[in-house]
């Protein structure tokens, strides 16, 4: 009796200090008890026998590797019972590890969200870190644990698909929305059940592929890689992100998927990320199609020594790892730290604790529809939605107003997205079953806000990719009955996201014909653009009085813009890209460099930097978007005229709601230097405040500007500042601002 109570109490001690150990000490017991084999399997992702993001690759003999543990992780599997069923697997193996499972959750699960893209034109950090939140509180409770969100890249080609994952053209907004997002998708912190690990990718200048062409090279200077491309990425790190993605490109001629320079070098080493990098899907095997490695061999020696802890789906990793430990050429402790940091991930998301804490079929039903998270939807939605152009205040529409001579008022809902549903819900989204209910139109959005005084008229008129205008005569006739028409066009949401470059990014088919063809009925004309990327549209533009940019606006689509349309609320959107005239400006954004012959407008252009036969500006500018209100800003005043290390200065402006209805404004703030030891852009933008302000409200609104606001890397990569001259912008977009200046000591 007494050997059992000493043996009992034995145990006791030891499981107490098991929960005393630390995750690092935890992480180096479960180290030493593992074979080199089921280390690289640690190290090797699988996609999920149901769905594919990427070229199917599937094993017979997936679950049998998972028993044997020689899998770390799982994609494209969601939903209790599957997580569960595979979770159950991973528990037969020698030594249990918990599998982890990721998923493209990249704006929404059961609640979808705007695109990115669109979501960055509502400039709302707090909106779209509630946003994140909704998406991980659904997908952790449907099993998931990691989400490859949020995309930072830096994109200012939008032929490129991919922008509409992303935050546009800036490096600064960019780096705030980075933040936001992990915060949203990260909560209070791993650990917690609703709680999504986050994946910053695609590291690094992906959005800078040549061309616009996906999966194409990147060749740039690093001061640009430096300036430009990675500091969202570095907000995500301070963020805490928990995981990078490699990106598909090469950068300089190194595959980003071995570039040891941008994991070990920076990543790890600079910036002292204690997370894991996983590849994107078989990135590490098309490194042979890239001609940097000659077969699947190399490619684990390259990216496993380049530091790329996880391979996503290539099946490099778990079939030559282990020969290449032997052979000496991947040393163990490159093996090792790759599988720590992976295990870290594991312990530090309780999945040792309990693997099945994830698995909560109570937790996941309450979450299936949350009308909380479609009221916050709805909310970013319509923060998300730009207003172009508003021609003698044709928006927003009454409700209740009448007809012609007193008759009941017809309003025509025209276009191949007037009564679309799964477009609203854009690229990386899924589809449910009950969609047909749970998304809303934009014909039931307006149908929910008129009453028995208004008939609405509906004729598609084309579709979205029609070479043939058989529908419009249709089209005219309902647009002649109609007081007003509601013209919905744009893209389908297959024609923006990944592998979705397009060469010309005008309106599909003969939509911009059909919209001709409305506005010579001579009957007010409401344009409602639905897509994931700035598009061309420039007749459209000039002479279509009312323009909404709508985007892909998700679950509530249709009661956002309807909410817009009749001014239940004042738009608020700015512009996260510039827009181009034509494909023949891309590249164009605005914090370009002044050349050493600039133009200064569109009748300085002879001996220019420009082209003869286009303007200088884009179509609409960085920043920018309308309201149904007007603002002005006063004159800039600054507390100091000098900055000094140590000693910020203050710039204010007052802001005056000059219209008849309340409404928010973003006031931007941008700096130039004037004169650099490199050249300078011509703008930067250093912040942004929304301000709300009532008809005839003034505010003053300030920004503190230090010299850390100043700084910039040099042709030797470092970190400065310099004393000079300085500019200070501020105003509604980067267009349209007020100045003053400072010099810098």
């Amino acid at each position: 009796m007494k050997h059992l109570i000493l043996c009992a109490g034995l145990l006791a001690s030891m499981t107490v200090s098991a929960q005393r150990k630390t995750i690092p000490q935890k992480v180096d017991s479960v180290l030493k008890l593992m074979t080199l084999d089921e280390k690289i399997g640690q190290m090797n992702q699988y996609n999920g026998p149901w769905a594919a993001t990427g070229p199917l690759t599937n094993d017979d003999n997936l679950l049998s590797q998972i028993k044997d543990g020689k899998v770390g992780s799982m994609l494209n599997v969601t939903g209790v019972k599957r997580t569960k069923e595979l979770q159950d697997i991973a528990m037969q193996s020698r030594l249990k590890i918990p599998l982890l499972f990721g998923q493209d959750i990249i704006h929404g699960y059961r609640t979808i969200f705007p695109v990115p893209l669109g979501e960055a034109a509502s400039w709302d950090l707090e909106a779209m870190e509630k946003g994140a939140r909704v998406a991980a509180t659904e997908a952790s409770a449907a099993g998931v644990h990691w989400t490859f969100a949020p995309m930072v890249d830096i994109a200012r080609d939008p032929r490129w698909g991919r922008v509409m994952e992303g935050a546009g053209e800036d490096p600064y907004l960019g780096s705030k929305i980075a933040t936001a997002r992990v915060k949203g998708f990260q909560g209070k912190g791993l650990g917690n059940t609703d709680a999504l690990m986050a994946c910053a990718k695609h590291f690094a200048a992906y959005g800078a592929a040549v061309g616009g062409r996906d999966y194409n090279s990147v060749d740039m200077s690093l001061r640009q890689l430096h300036e430009v491309y990675l500091p969202p990425f570095k907000a995500a790190a301070d963020a805490g992100a928990a995981t990078f993605m490699n990106s598909f490109n090469d950068l300089n001629g190194i595959p980003a998927s071995a570039n040891a320079y941008l994991m070990r070098t920076i990543l790890k080493g600079e910036w002292k990320f204690k997370g894991f990098v996983v590849s994107d899907w078989g990135s590490i095997g098309e490194m042979i199609n890239h001609g940097y490695v000659k077969d699947n061999y190399e490619a684990a020696l390259a990216s496993a020594n380049g530091g790329s802890d996880m391979d996503m789906e290539s099946r490099s990793y778990i079939q030559h790892l282990v020969k290449l430990v032997k052979e000496g050429k991947v040393k163990m402790t490159v093996i090792d730290n790759a599988v720590k940091r992976i295990l870290t991930k594991k312990f530090e998301m309780g999945l040792f604790d309990d693997p099945y804490r994830f698995s909560d079929e109570a937790r996941e039903k309450a979450q299936w529809n949350n009308p909380e998270h479609l009221a916050i939807e709805r909310d970013i939605a319509k923060k998300s939605i730009v207003l172009l152009k508003n021609e003698h205040s044709l928006l927003p529409l009454s409700k209740t107003a009448i007809g012609k001579d007193n008759a009941q008022r017809q309003i025509a809902l025209i276009g191949p997205f007037a009564k679309a549903k799964s477009d609203n819900l854009g690229f990386w989204s899924y589809d449910w079953p009950d969609d047909s209910i749970r998304v809303t139109s934009l014909y039931e959005g307006v149908q929910k806000k008129v009453g028995a005084d208004t008939k609405l008229l509906y004729a598609k008129g084309c579709n979205v990719n029609d070479t043939v205008t058989a529908g419009f005569a249709e089209a005219v006739a309902t647009a002649l009955q109609s007081d007003i028409v509601i013209l919905s066009v744009g893209e389908a949401r297959d024609m923006s996201g990944e592998a979705k470059s397009r060469s010309s990014i005008g309106f599909p088919g003969v939509q911009e014909q059909l919209v001709k063809a409305i506005v010579a009925t001579g009957k007010p004309v409401i344009v409602m653009i639905s897509a994931g990327r700035p598009l061309i549209f420039n007749w459209t533009a000039d002479h279509a009085p009312a323009i909404l940019y709508t985007w892909w606006l998700g679950t509530t689509a249709g009661d956002a813009m309807a909410d817009v349309l009749f001014g239940d609320y004042n738009p608020s959107g700015k512009l996260p890209m510039s827009f181009p005239i034509t494909e023949g400006q891309i590249p164009i954004y605005y914090s370009h460099f002044n050349t050493g012959r600039p133009a200064q407008n569109d009748s300085d252009r002879n001996y220019r930097s420009s082209y003869t036969d286009l303007s200088i500006y884009p179509k609409f500018p960085f920043g920018y978007g309308l309201h149904y209100t007007t603002f002005s800003y006063g004159p800039v005043q600054l507390s100091n005229g000098v900055l000094q290390k140590g000693k910020p200065i203050t710039a204010s402006v007052v802001l005056k709601n000059t219209g008849a209805r309340a409404g928010t404004e973003t006031v931007q703030l941008y700096l130039r230097d004037l004169v650099g030891s490199v050249v300078r852009p011509v703008k930067e933008l250093k912040g942004f405040q929304q301000i709300t302000l009532q008809p005839g409200e003034s505010k003053t609104v300030t920004f503190t500007i230090s010299v850390e606001d100043c700084r910039f890397y040099n042709d030797k990569l470092q970190y400065i500042y310099e004393p000079g001259e300085f500019r200070v912008f501020i105003g509604g977009s980067s267009r349209d601002v007020v100045e003053t200046g400072f010099v810098l000591k």
